[in-house]
């Protein structure tokens, strides 16, 4: 790993009624160590990961709206709130690697298509050879991560599942797998897929606690929903519809 954990400055804080404190899983950290080279973040939309995560990656020299250190566009509010009250942690220090933010992915892809008019020389050699915007969007996250990520890097990935099948799923975690085994890239992924969750040996923090804490892949909720809609779908439907009727009674 290269970071090794993220700390709140408690002297630094403001209202903790105010955003993001208000988030009952922030205001709950103090200290979040990482001692795998893969972490996921899971919880309900809302609990806290995306923000935890852009802030990191804020921190890292990232563009919020998605990419690297040299990616510069302009993103809404560059700057997150949570930014400034916390501290990394590092071991050694890196500047490579890459945030991805599925919400605002098309940004990205934009920026990259802006690059090649300003800029004869730019190419998509990194991204497929092609336009992002050229490829489907799960091609596109796919050829992402199989030509743009590499050794010595950092990776910040805000639900990569989002346009990805779950066979596409279960190749991203050989790129996953390919990186991390060589020891010399770390992933940080916010996420809601029990397929990436399923990776062998990775740390999960779950932000539906407060404080948050560490938990067992099959003890995620989205591990025990799907393998309970899965074994008794019958079931599971019949009691999800019957709600539905008695309401309209």
């Amino acid at each position: 790993m290269f970071l090794r954990n993220v700390k709140v400055i408690a002297d630094n804080l403001h209202n903790l009624r105010e955003y993001p404190f208000s988030i009952p899983s922030i205001r709950g950290l103090d200290q979040l160590d990482f001692h795998e080279p893969v972490t996921f973040f899971v919880g309900e939309n809302g609990s806290g990961k995306s923000t935890l995560l852009e802030a990191i990656a804020y921190k890292c020299g990232f563009n919020t709206g998605g990419g690297g250190r040299n990616n510069y566009y302009t993103f809404e509010d560059d700057t997150p709130a949570l930014s400034e009250h916390i501290r990394l942690s590092w071991m050694p220090k890196i500047n490579q690697g890459f945030f991805l933010r599925a919400e605002s992915f098309f940004q990205f892809a934009s920026h990259l298509d802006q690059l090649a008019e300003e800029d004869p020389t730019f190419n998509y050699n990194g991204y497929g050879g092609k336009s992002l915007h050229e490829q489907s969007h799960g091609e596109s996250f796919l050829s992402l991560f199989l030509n743009r990520f590499g050794d010595q890097s950092i990776y910040l990935l805000d639900e990569p599942e989002a346009a990805l099948s779950p066979a596409r799923q279960l190749a991203f975690l050989r790129v996953i797998h390919d990186l991390a085994r060589r020891g010399d890239a770390q992933f940080i992924i916010a996420t809601h897929s029990p397929i990436l969750l399923g990776y062998p040996g990775a740390q999960i923090y779950n932000f539906d606690a407060s404080p948050i804490g560490e938990i067992a892949y099959e003890d995620t909720e989205h591990y025990q929903i799907t393998m309970g809609f899965l074994n008794r779908r019958e079931r599971y439907l019949e009691e999800l519809f019957r709600e539905d009727e008695e309401e309209d009674i």
